[in-house]
């Protein structure tokens, strides 16, 4: 028993740890200027409390299998954690939406990993309170609701005061966005005047394509950008190409990586037409096309205030704009394709966000249907961020 008594408390050591981290991300971090930033950041620690309950009082259990199901319940919690914490300190340290709630998606592994942990430290108050020589079933009745009302008084208190801190931002200016300029005076220009990419940005790019709504293929690139260096990877899924691809740029020297190697030095000019943004705004976003662009109004995205502009494309000046549409159709240039880019315009001039789409004949997606579709949403943030691409280990 003692055996196992430690190697609980090692789990739940573990969990509070990770339970800590992410309170930690929270109290520093999250600074919006509400009235009750403090709040949130205390409210954050009630599920590493909850853990350190287990620490004290672990869910020890005689039976094999009773134990087993213990340890992956608590390591279950932990697994959920990880990823969960990477993504907070990304939004916290990308200066992306104030709330920490934005979605259910985003919220729900959180959700799942409090009451993993819940459900574990409950089990050990459990027999705390009831002794060793209570009946298991008993003990297991009794932990799982006391684990149900931990999960939901902390999740509760902490949705509670993120939510209320966030309504009272409503009304506020942002006080810096990633996306540009917050300040109320800064007019961004109008669709047809000049527009310019950063000196550097933050790039995201979303490709996916489906034939009568059915998805039949993705990409997902992330990297940045100073200057003419670049160095991103994409992530495919499609029926022309699987795998991880790679380009990057540094001065003169060049690489490119595809699935299953390295990365592989290659002349620099392989990188000409991958600088992302900068390429959209060569090809689909170039002055001329621009003067025929659409006025769809001022936004605010993220706090930022942007123009929204739309212009039409077709499908070869699209395939130009992102050449990353041939892991999805090959070599075909989607002559019969027509469709629609809108783009933002921020207070600096600098394009910060892409989104449209193109349809036409499924034929080149290579799936059986009749009419494909390609989507494509682009951001380019922090574009005065000081940058120092990175050469790749080849």
């Amino acid at each position: 028993m003692r055996v196992r008594t430690f190697e609980l408390r090692l789990v739940a050591a573990g969990l509070t740890g990770l339970w800590f981290l992410a309170a930690l991300y929270v109290v520093l971090g999250y600074r919006p200027g509400g009235p009750i930033d403090g709040l949130v950041g205390a409210a954050a620690t009630l599920p590493m409390a909850i853990a350190l309950a287990a620490v004290v009082w672990p869910p020890v259990t005689r039976g094999h299998r009773a134990f087993a199901l213990i340890v992956w319940l608590g390591l279950a919690a932990g697994l959920l954690l990880v990823p969960s914490i990477g993504g907070v300190l990304n939004q916290l340290l990308g200066r992306g939406p104030q709330t920490l709630l934005p979605s259910l998606e985003a919220a729900y592994p959180w959700l799942l990993a409090l009451l993993a942990t819940s459900l574990f430290a409950g089990l050990g108050i459990a027999r705390r309170l009831l002794g060793e020589t209570a009946l298991r079933r008993t003990r297991l009745a009794r932990g799982a609701l006391i684990g149900l009302g931990l999960a939901a008084g902390a999740g509760a208190t902490f949705a509670s005061a993120a939510i209320a801190n966030d309504l009272a931002l409503l009304d506020r200016p942002s006080l810096s966005s990633r996306f540009g300029p917050t300040d109320a005076g800064s007019e961004p220009p109008r669709c047809d005047q000049s527009l310019r990419a950063g000196t550097s940005a933050e790039l995201d790019l979303r490709l996916s394509a489906d034939v009568d709504g059915r998805p039949v293929g993705a990409v997902g690139l992330v990297g940045e950008r100073a200057g003419t260096d670049v160095r991103w990877t994409a992530d495919v899924a499609s029926s022309v190409e699987l795998g991880r691809y790679g380009v990057a740029r540094v001065g003169t020297a060049a690489w490119t990586r595809a699935p299953r190697q390295d990365w592989l030095r290659a002349p620099a000019s392989v990188a000409d037409d991958e600088l992302v943004d900068v390429q959209v705004l060569a090809i689909a976003l170039a002055d001329g096309v621009r003067a025929t662009a659409e006025n769809r109004g001022l936004e605010f995205v993220e706090g930022a205030r942007g123009q929204h502009c739309r212009v039409a494309v077709d499908g070869p000046t699209f395939v130009a704009a992102f050449p990353q549409v041939h892991w999805l159709v090959s070599d075909d240039i989607l002559h019969r394709w027509r469709g629609q880019l809108d783009y933002w315009v921020f207070g600096d001039g600098q394009l910060g966000r892409v989104t449209g789409s193109v349809n036409g004949p499924a034929d080149p997606l290579g799936a059986p249907g009749i009419q494909g579709t390609i989507h494509v949403q682009l951001t380019a943030t922090d574009r005065h961020a000081a940058r120092s691409i990175v050469a790749p280990v080849s």
